[in-house]
């Protein structure tokens, strides 16, 4: 999952990088509002982290320009203001939530999961193709009754595949997702992870189920007759 996270303050927005990213999320940071609707207007976001007050453009006009721009990305207000009124405005100007600052992360977490399974994103929680089944609340994999440890990385980039089943899915468009703006066109890592996937889903299986298509991409599919060789 791919979030933008606008806020100045250099501190809380490092705490927040480093934190989403340990959780397994590819994180894009900027820090102020004119650079926020630059962000979210450049990239596919699954959800944006939005301050209220910034330099160049407060947060509300950022989430107006947005709104107005008819982006439907869900968007988490952070503010140190907890007035009903504050409350009432941000969400006014199509906030889909709102925490208040200082704030404990693992709330911050579970409030970013809520928003991801709300529409129009795709809503499963549970994930399957073919045997490969993955809880996406409690990051859990398993094929069969096989369970199945992942990185964090190696988490993200088979949920990005199984959200898309069947679909082939190009390295560009992994790259973007799975990663963030700090990647530089090196696709040789996601041939490497995708690599790694490979190894401990298919370990002691007949088929596998992530399927190169050369010269396009990836997919993931339970269709066997349609895999490409690798």
């Amino acid at each position: 999952m791919r979030v933008l996270v606008v806020e100045d303050d250099a501190s809380i927005s490092k705490f927040i990088h480093q934190g989403l990213s340990e959780a397994g999320y590819a994180v894009d940071v900027a820090s102020n509002g004119r650079e926020g609707v630059s962000y979210a207007i450049a990239a596919d976001y699954d959800v944006i982290v939005l301050d209220v007050l910034l330099p160049e453009l407060d947060g509300l006009s950022v989430l107006k320009d947005l709104r107005q721009r008819g982006l439907q990305t869900p968007v988490l207000l952070l503010t140190a203001r907890d007035t009903v009124q504050d409350r009432v405005l941000g969400l006014d100007a199509g906030a889909d939530d709102y925490l208040v600052k200082p704030f404990d992360f693992t709330e911050l977490l579970a409030r970013l999961r809520a928003l991801l399974r709300r529409p129009p994103l795709q809503t499963d929680v549970l994930l399957q193709v073919g045997n490969l089944e993955m809880d996406t609340v409690q990051r859990m994999v398993k094929r069969g009754d096989r369970p199945i440890e992942l990185s964090p990385r190696e988490f993200s980039l088979l949920e990005y595949l199984m959200r898309h089943p069947n679909q082939v899915l190009s390295r560009t468009q992994i790259a973007q997702h799975v990663w963030s703006f700090d990647f530089y066109g090196d696709f040789k890592v996601i041939d490497v992870y995708i690599g790694y996937l490979r190894r401990k889903i298919d370990r002691n299986e007949s088929s596998s189920l992530i399927q190169t298509v050369r010269g396009v991409g990836y997919r993931i599919s339970a269709n066997f007759e349609t895999s490409m060789p690798t």
